[in-house]
């Protein structure tokens, strides 16, 4: 696991009697596309909240690039390189599209407190490459016509696009989409499954993803995961985590994962 961009060892979560994650390790390596699936409750959203810092595990260990994460704030594990969107989305809605991009990529700023008050020249010139970075994002998701429209006003495919371009704005190595599927019709997922692709290629980044619609993640991810009980069952390629008896009595119901 040592080469892996990330690299959970042995993780383990329990709140009170209850253990939602037992015993779950994963290494992501730079690039990679990969699927982490199971029935509801089975501790998949978790496992993402102790990746970025939400949740400290109860035994295990996190490491991005070599290096222990566990014990640093969310917002310091962003800036380390792991950016998520969530399963119920979680934009600015009175801010424009605009700033809710904008904001976002503030991680990332060059200038400080005095500069923003003056209004320096390094401020304008930093707030300058911060529009532009944020308009290249908004045109990559296809939102770029309504830059000034307020967030809450989006149709829900778009909502979720801007959740990925704030995401990207904060120029991760490992991107963590949590259901980012949900809600969606049948030609918002194909647009979404190309963003996806397309991402992966464009910022040279990984993504690791939660999803529950099985054509989707299985078109779309190199390998999965799967999870019952806070437990992995299954680990492998789409193939054969279809074929697999364990993940057809957890999760599939006894039925082909394409259906």
């Amino acid at each position: 696991m040592t080469s892996a961009l990330l690299a959970c060892d042995a993780l383990t979560m329990r709140f009170g009697g209850l253990t939602a994650v037992d015993d779950f390790s994963l290494a992501i390596q730079p690039g990679e596309l990969l699927g982490l699936i199971g029935p509801n409750g089975a501790g998949k959203t978790t496992v993402f909240n102790l990746i970025t810092g939400v949740y400290r595990p109860t035994a295990g260990s996190i490491r991005l690039e070599n290096a222990s994460i566990i014990g640093r704030r969310p917002y310091r594990i962003t800036a380390s390189g792991i950016a998520r969107t969530f399963q119920n989305i979680r934009l600015f809605g009175d801010l424009t599209v605009l700033d809710n991009v904008r904001l976002a990529c503030h991680f990332r700023v060059e200038y400080g407190l005095i500069d923003s008050l003056v209004r320096s020249g390094r401020f304008r010139d930093a707030e300058a490459k911060i529009a532009e970075k944020s308009r290249r994002l908004l045109e990559l998701l296809d939102l770029a016509d309504c830059e000034n429209h307020l967030a809450r006003s989006l149709p829900y495919g778009e909502q979720r696009r801007l959740e990925i371009a704030r995401a990207l704005a904060t120029e991760p190595k490992l991107l963590l989409l949590d259901e980012p599927a949900a809600g969606m019709n049948p030609q918002e997922k194909e647009q979404l499954a190309q963003l996806v692709s397309r991402i992966r290629g464009e910022f040279k980044l990984a993504i690791l993803l939660i999803e529950h619609d099985m054509p989707f993640v299985m078109r779309l991810c190199e390998q999965l995961t799967v999870l019952d009980y806070g437990k992995i069952i299954c680990r492998g390629t789409p193939a054969e985590v279809r074929a697999n008896p364990d993940v057809i009595r957890a999760y599939l119901g006894g039925g082909d994962a394409g259906d």
